[in-house]
């Protein structure tokens, strides 16, 4: 099959032409689910040309001269256009026209146009919700990144082909028409009503922008307003009789605002900003200029129904997106190879700004934990890619929206954020967005700013890490009692180098604290040849004290501790003691699991190490333990000594830290530790702990009784023990909840915990429930991925996926939502039969937008097998 370096033939569009600005009318039928649609592009005229070649995706455009011409005002002239040519492959259009264009002239491009409602949550989309009233209701949105505008309306739908906008937007009539609002990115103009008795709403011109970043929105919402302490009006919409629920968002966002105006010290541009909630929406949210789109469950908070870990993520959700304002739609990368600089700096900024807004959140801990390691772990397969990498082809844009221009990208914004520094940071910011505001950049311009404000190398040093695949590995020798050799080379999931790999260094910021101060590094260098020595000075004895290096995990490497008793002593002392930051105690487990993974250490080797957190009540160090139970119980499972396996974990969660935080939250409990019970109650479900399946069942009966409710933090756990052990009675009651849920967060905490059931017969209910009208389109590759992600199920979650392949081809086949399915589904197997089977299917029947996730998702099945054949036995004397 085709691997991820066969790239598609594809080039951009010609600038023989170029749009200046775009007046747009736009008409759906939410009866047939069309829409009509006209624009006038003003045209810059660059090069002698007979044709125009634009970006149209499933458009009809109109052929006749009436609706498809040519102005020249200048010279009140109209140029005919002969023929339309469409590349489907291309997803372009070219007017062939009957006289040739003169650089210099002024021309202005008419076209009538004509398309469906997409049905794929891309482009101008239908969403279906009920209303109040218990009855179907549609709306009309929007969403257009990477490649989708062209959907929408005939356009240069390239980043860097900016350009301003005139929205119109009809009305259709409504019985309920003093509800329906029409939104786009700025605010209205003016509106009348047309011959048919509709609202035709005209918006404000908007500043100079990317075809990505235009919205409108056409439906029945209420919305709630504040204003900035900028004075900027700030809005969120929700659906009718909700709109309390998006209290909390409204406030999240008036804050992010002020923060990053502070921060930047550039005002927001636009006079206004909304969000809004989306029934059916693809992505977590779309950050587009001045209405800003997102899932409901991304946005919408219930006091009763909402779970700490959800509300925590919904100001993230809203932060990162207020983030893209400036870095992303004002400063925008020229060309998709540069995703990063919108993602990885708007994750970065997230957690800046919710740190501020949020400080018993400790965000920065959680940050290592979630972002920092799933960055590495997909970073270390073979089948990665740079942050940087060339893409083309629309299909090639989807498959970057990964966690390596996110997470990655915003780890080694965070490690440059460390080396040079909060003052100088804000400094280089303020400098790239001034200097590139409404423009187009590439990753150099940025590090330019960077180096000019702080004086820093940055430049060299960044470029190691953003222009080549993965992240080094640095092996830590000791040399006498004060001096360290530092070797770095770059660290693969298999354990092995290519000669490619062997020549390959980075710039590694490199400090080391030691068991006197945990908190302050006592020496530090630039790591950027293959060997260094470092001096750690007289104080320190290496034969008696321990060291760790890359405090905080603040840089993007591995650390190999040469010398066994060092490590030895770091585990007992600054893991068995508590002795180091929780960053550095997960960062320090999570080096060890990795190299056990690549077969550089064992995994009794590993388990021995986890033994050490026997008194670890930190959250975000649980949240890599259980990471390591779950990956452990997938691959243990049906070998006889899971059990054990099993009997190990549970005693390791019991002993102390569930004791302590226990089943009923504290009063005003810190936060972490809220977060943390759920997570240790539902690792305990799946451990089957008869005390945790009772408490579930007792608090289940409540709660379907409707004598106590289950606390929404506790929720997923009960429905997943529930489930575990489910029934004709339990299923019906469960789907009873299901149907009766008005939150889109409580029907898909009901849906993905239906993945725990382990009778064949309730799997197989379970997959067809997936793809019922009862599920959203967005929300069932989540049900499918808990079936696939229990042990039980995995298999048969593939069956079910190779007999419905043209169902999830036709649904997933663009967008993001293909490629997480495909990873759920393939990378708990464990043997070389399985990655054999998966390759031949999809040499059958391949999907060139999923093509990376396979590759990777095989890699892994490949890495999981060669584990099982080096440590099965290890593993077993370990456990039995």
């Amino acid at each position: 099959m085709a691997t991820t370096e066969n790239k598609t033939s594809f080039q951009r569009l010609p600038c023989l032409v170029t749009p200046i600005n775009y007046h747009i009318r736009l008409a759906p039928d939410f009866k047939k689910f069309t829409f009509e649609g006209s624009q006038s592009i003003d045209l810059k005229v660059n090069e002698s040309t007979a044709e125009i070649v634009l970006n149209s995706d499933k458009l009809t455009i109109e052929n006749g001269a009436d609706q498809c011409n040519v102005k020249l005002p200048n010279d009140n002239k109209t140029i005919n256009i002969k023929e339309i040519k469409y590349n489907v492959e291309e997803e372009t259009a070219t007017l062939i026209l009957a006289e040739k264009l003169v650089p210099g002239m002024n021309a202005i491009l008419n076209l009538e146009f004509s398309g469906e409602l997409d049905k794929n949550l891309t482009g101008f989309y239908k969403s279906r919700y009920i209303g109040p009233d218990g009855k179907e209701r549609f709306s009309a949105v929007t969403q257009f990144e990477p490649t989708y505008a062209r959907k929408a309306f005939p356009c240069w739908d390239e980043p860097a082909h900016k350009a301003t906008f005139d929205i119109t937007l009809v009305v259709p009539v409504s019985d309920n028409d003093d509800k329906m609002v029409a939104l786009s990115n700025m605010s209205v103009k003016e509106e009348n009503r047309d011959s048919q008795k509709r609202r035709v709403v005209k918006f404000d011109r908007t500043p100079i922008m990317s075809t990505y970043l235009v919205a409108f929105v056409i439906g029945e919402y209420d919305y709630i307003e504040t204003r900035s302490k900028h004075g900027v009006l700030v809005r969120v919409y929700t659906p009718l009789q909700k709109s309390e629920q998006g209290r909390f968002a409204l406030d999240v966002a008036a804050r992010s605002l002020d923060f990053y105006t502070d921060y930047f010290q550039i005002p927001f541009p636009l006079s206004k900003l909304d969000l809004i909630a989306i029934s059916d929406f693809s992505a977590g949210a779309m950050e587009n200029w001045g209405l800003v789109t997102y899932r409901e469950v991304c946005l919408l908070v219930d006091p009763s129904h909402t779970s700490t870990s959800r509300k925590q993520s919904i100001s993230l959700t809203v932060a990162h997106e207020l983030a893209h304002q400036w870095f992303g739609n004002l400063v925008t990368m020229e060309w998709w190879t540069h995703l990063w600089l919108n993602e990885g700096f708007a994750m970065f900024m997230e957690y800046l700004c919710v740190d501020h807004l949020f400080p018993d959140f400790m965000i920065w801990k959680q940050f290592v934990s979630d972002t920092f390691l799933s960055a590495m772990n997909l970073d270390s397969l073979a089948n990665s890619h740079p942050i940087e990498i060339p893409v083309g082809h629309p299909s090639e844009v989807e498959e970057i929206f990964d966690d390596i221009s996110y997470n990655k990208g915003a780890c080694i914004n965070r490690m440059l954020y460390h080396y040079i520094g909060d003052e100088n940071f804000r400094k280089g910011m303020k400098l790239y967005l001034s200097r590139h505001s409404y423009k187009n950049t590439q990753t150099e311009d940025l590090w330019n700013a960077l180096e000019e404000a702080s004086q820093k190398p940055v430049r060299r040093m960044m470029t190691t890490w953003t222009k080549q695949k993965g992240y080094p590995v640095v092996t830590v020798n000791c040399q006498g009692s004060n001096r360290l050799e530092l070797t770095q080379e770059k660290f693969n999931s298999d354990g092995q180098l290519s000669d490619a790999d062997k020549t390959m260094l980075w710039a590694v910021p490199v400090q080391v604290i030691t068991a006197k101060d945990v908190q302050k590094p006592q020496a530090e260098i630039l790591l950027e040849k293959r060997v260094e020595t470092l001096e750690l000075g007289s104080l320190i004895d290496l034969q008696k004290e321990w060291i760790k290096l890359n405090p905080f995990a603040m840089a993007t490497y591995r650390v190999q501790y040469q010398q066994e008793d060092l490590f030895i002593r770091l585990l007992e002392e600054g893991i068995g003691q508590q002795k180091l930051d929780p960053a550095d105690r997960l960062n320090l487990i999570n080096d060890l699991y990795s190299m056990t993974l690549a077969g550089r250490k064992s995994s009794d080797v590993l388990f021995q190490a986890i033994g050490s957190f026997r008194n670890e009540c930190e959250y975000s160090v649980w949240t890599v333990m259980n990471v390591i139970l779950s990956k452990y119980n997938q691959l243990l499972y049906g070998y006889d000594f899971h059990p054990k396996f099993v009997e190990f974990g549970t005693k390791l969660i019991t002993q102390k830290v569930f004791g302590e935080i226990g089943w009923d939250p504290k009063p005003s409990e810190p936060h972490l530790k809220t977060l943390l019970r759920p997570l240790l109650i539902n690792r305990l479900v799946t451990f089957e702990y008869p005390e945790v399946m009772k408490k579930c069942h007792e608090a289940f009966d409540d709660h379907v009784a409707k004598r106590k409710s289950i606390p929404a933090d506790l929720r997923s756990a009960v429905y997943r023990a529930m489930s575990s052990q489910i029934t004709d009675e339990i299923w019906e009651k469960i789907m009873k909840l299901h149907d009766e849920a008005e939150l889109q967060e409580e029907q898909m905490r009901i849906q993905s915990a239906l993945g725990s059931v382990k009778k064949p017969e309730f799997i197989e209910r379970v997959l067809k429930f997936a793809i019922s009208d009862k599920v959203r389109s967005q929300d069932t590759i989540f049900v499918v991925a808990s079936v696939a992600c229990n042990p039980s199920g995995r298999r048969t979650a593939w069956e079910f996926f190779i007999s419905n392949y043209e169902l999830f081809k036709s649904r997933y086949d663009v967008g993001f939502l293909g490629n997480a399915l495909i990873k759920s589904l393939i990378e708990n197997f464990q043997t070389e039969e399985m990655a054999h089977q998966i390759e031949d299917f999809f040499r059958v029947n391949p999907n060139k937008g999923w093509d990376r996730s396979i590759q990777q998702s095989i890699e892994t099945v490949r890495l999981n097998a060669a584990l099982m054949a080096r440590d099965t036995e290890k593993l077993a004397k370990f456990f039995q």
